[in-house]
């Protein structure tokens, strides 16, 4: 069985769990209560990296994130999470442009339930898909936390809530 530690990052929109091991990030996730996880006092070479990053990106210094990512889903769920990788900083798309990005439009529900598994928050830009009218739904991190991203990215690229 895979041994796995867990970091902890203070964020501006709260604490974030990071499981990690020696060689990859596994998950991103926002802690509303009290992890049920140990937090490792020890933090790996993988661990320093990813809060550097996080530290930079929260700064307004870094738009793209390169971290060592172990995705584990189905083959349409990492398809899915490629995609909103390629999402630039600061622009955002529809559900619908994403499925027509899978080159299904019909996926749409589908990509929609993907993005909603996603276990990379921030990382993995999940928070850039909005709704086809421009109003923000669902965010497994709260809906608050995706408009302070979206928020976020805006001051520093001077464009706010852009379709396409």
């Amino acid at each position: 069985m895979k041994e796995f530690s867990y970091s902890s990052f203070q964020s501006p929109l709260g604490e974030i769990e990071i499981k990690y091991d020696n060689n990859n990030i596994y998950s991103f996730h926002f802690v509303d209560n009290k992890s049920s996880h140990i937090i490792s006092a020890v933090h790996s070479p993988v661990i320093q990296k990813a809060h550097d990053q996080l530290h930079r990106y929260f700064n307004g210094n870094l738009q793209q994130f390169d971290l060592p990512l172990k995705m584990e889903g189905t083959v349409f769920q990492k398809k899915v999470w490629s995609r909103l990788c390629t999402i630039n900083f600061g622009k955002t798309i529809s559900y619908l442009e994403l499925a027509i990005q899978l080159e299904d439009e019909k996926c749409i529900r589908a990509a929609a339930s993907a993005n909603g598994k996603n276990p990379f928050a921030i990382i993995v830009p999940c928070h850039r898909v909005i709704g086809k009218n421009g109003n923000l739904t669902g965010y497994a991190g709260q809906l608050w936390r995706k408009q302070w991203l979206l928020d976020h990215e805006a001051r520093i690229t001077g464009v706010y809530n852009k379709l396409f």
